[in-house]
């Protein structure tokens, strides 16, 4: 039976596994309440736990060129986080990752966030034609989550810098009051690298050789010298439109229209291929997340969820242009959307380390204390 949450606008259309309470309030959004109540709305123990984060970092980095890493795409929350960065008296090294697909406007946000913080950048460019042969295995698979390719990629980039320049924080542009909103089905584990060898061996065309990969190995070398990730946005105000304002004010950086549509990629895939093909609108996940911090009433939700995902006019170009970039003919990609959806879980998926190798059972107590040791 259709029924819809009465705070947020997602609906049990949008989630197969989402419940409500006895007020027909969503377990999203019951989630974002939990989420709340675990940040101190004190602004004076905000601030102490933001001090002793940017004092870690910075004690961390004595002696380095580099205190943290911060992965740069020119939207919103990594931009803004630059330049939080900088007020902190913080030294990252910038990270851009190059999948293809940037939009000119992100091109040119992100060289204003270098020139005007002089911080120091470092551009990963993949091979154009391996990547372009993941993301055509995972269209072919008809799985939701394409964009953790791209996801999985940065993420694995970032701890190999991290290791490489011995950099122990890594900033996430991360938030809760934007981003903790977001249905299990609608992703994937973004960290699972035997998912993304499975589809590549059963639809793609190529061996993956210089696509980074997030394996245990890495994973175990990232977490033995303790490199972690640091969500700084959490501990300060965060209201998107007044975030814009500051960084449109002091950095030059213009809006796309949409979240992460600095890519054409996602731009297209959002607006387009998740809204036909899997009838999933992520603007009911963004929009759910604003109205429960406050920063848009469910009325304006509403409002703006029935005007169109995707401008007709920017659609056709970017119709044309994707399909020309994946060397497709529109009878090919019709093909390809016309596929039944699949679950990720229709393929191999990632288990446990301990799953996959029962020795390593033995030594996990082991594992553990060590690990605890080393933190504290």
């Amino acid at each position: 039976m259709y029924k819809q949450c009465t705070n947020c606008i997602l609906d049990s259309n949008d989630d197969a596994f989402i419940t409500f309470n006895e007020q027909g309030i969503c377990n999203h959004c019951q989630h974002y309440k939990e989420e709340e109540s675990r940040t101190p709305q004190n602004p004076s123990a905000l601030q102490k736990q933001l001090q002793d984060h940017i004092d870690k970092i910075k004690s961390a980095g004595v002696g380095k060129p580099y205190d943290c890493i911060l992965g740069i795409s020119g939207g919103v929350d990594s931009t803004y986080l630059a330049l939080k960065a900088k007020e902190f008296g913080l030294r990252p090294l910038l990270v851009h990752f190059d999948n293809g697909w940037n939009s000119e406007l992100a091109i040119k946000n992100i060289e204003n966030i270098v020139t005007k913080l002089g911080f120091d950048l470092h551009t990963i460019v993949i091979d154009w034609e391996e990547f372009r042969d993941l993301q055509l295995a995972f269209l072919r698979a008809s799985v939701v989550d394409i964009e953790l390719l791209t996801d999985h990629a940065i993420v694995a980039s970032l701890y190999q810098l991290a290791l490489q320049h011995q950099i122990k924080y890594i900033l996430s542009g991360v938030n809760f009051v934007t981003e903790s909103i977001l249905p299990s089905s609608w992703i994937h584990d973004k960290r699972d690298y035997i998912h993304i060898r499975a589809i590549n061996k059963l639809f793609g065309t190529r061996e993956i050789v210089k696509y980074p990969i997030l394996n245990s190995w890495l994973i175990f070398r990232a977490e033995w010298l303790g490199v972690k990730s640091i969500t700084l946005l959490n501990y300060l105000p965060y209201v998107k439109d007044e975030v814009k304002k500051v960084i449109t004010n002091e950095l030059q950086w213009r809006d796309y229209g949409g979240k992460h549509y600095e890519s054409v990629f996602t731009r297209f895939y959002q607006g387009y291929i998740l809204v036909r093909k899997f009838g999933i609108d992520k603007r009911k996940a963004h929009y759910s997340n604003l109205i429960c911090s406050g920063q848009i009433t469910r009325e304006d939700a509403l409002a703006q969820i029935q005007k169109p995902a995707y401008d007709p006019q920017l659609f056709a170009t970017d119709y044309e242009y994707v399909l020309k970039k994946f060397k497709l003919t529109k009878e090919e990609f019709e093909e390809i959307m016309s596929r039944p959806a699949k679950k990720h879980s229709d393929y191999p998926v990632a288990t446990s380390i301990f799953q996959r190798f029962t020795i390593l059972k033995l030594v996990r107590p082991l594992w553990v204390a060590i690990k605890k040791a080393r933190i504290n």
